[in-house]
């Protein structure tokens, strides 16, 4: 749930940029709104809350989705550094289980290490007269249970990296995004826009996570 408020005097102001002021504070709150649901799926840990008189209806979140038979912890301590080792530990795990995940979906810093399994496989770097790039990423991986393309996600949990087979996700929506007008007070537009949806995972074994990273 977003809040706008407007005042008619914003509105009724040229502005450089834009042809209204509520239209230009609606598009932000989408956005905001879109970037809570990502959050919501991927940036906590949340379990599944049914809901009563005194309590609100909660979503489970991607980690709580995804069985434990394909839930790998980095190492032995309360957190550790990602190793190549554990995501291969876990794509075969979810291999095993019948998956095929194509999705290696990781926290920017986790980004850094990537770069340096298996010394940096994938490094190049060239020189000419029109430009000079030294490129020292790894965008897809290639391992004996299949390929993963490496997406960034700084919204996600950082102690989670995640295998993903999107293909058994789902957006449950129960109720769409919605924008309401208020009751007016004073010179002013409120709109209050509204969703209700959660996060389905049609394989629980289908995708696998890491947890425990530091």
């Amino acid at each position: 749930m977003v809040n706008v408020q407007v005042s008619k005097t914003a509105d009724a102001i040229k502005t450089y940029g834009r042809a209204k002021e509520t239209a230009y504070q609606l598009g932000k709150a989408l956005k905001t709104l879109k970037k809570d649901i990502e959050y919501a799926y991927v940036g906590q840990d949340n379990a599944a809350v049914t809901g009563s008189e005194s309590a609100a209806r909660e979503m489970a979140s991607a980690s709580q989705l995804i069985a434990s038979g394909v839930t790998k912890d980095a190492g032995s301590n309360s957190t550790d550094a990602m190793t190549e080792a554990k995501v291969n530990e876990c794509h075969q795990a979810v291999y095993e289980a019948g998956g095929d995940p194509s999705i290696f979906m990781i926290k920017p810093a986790d980004s850094l290490i990537v770069a340096g399994f298996t010394g940096a496989s994938g490094r190049s770097r060239t020189f000419n007269d029109e430009n000079q790039t030294l490129t020292n990423a790894v965008n897809i991986m290639v391992n004996p249970f299949g390929t993963l393309k490496v997406v960034l996600n700084r919204v996600q949990m950082s102690t989670h990296a995640f295998l993903l087979d999107t293909s058994y996700w789902r957006s449950a929506v129960l109720r769409p995004v919605t924008r309401t007008l208020l009751a007016q007070t004073g010179d002013s537009d409120k709109h209050f826009i509204t969703y209700e949806g959660g996060l389905m995972h049609m394989h629980p074994s289908a995708s696998g996570q890491i947890t425990g990273l530091s």
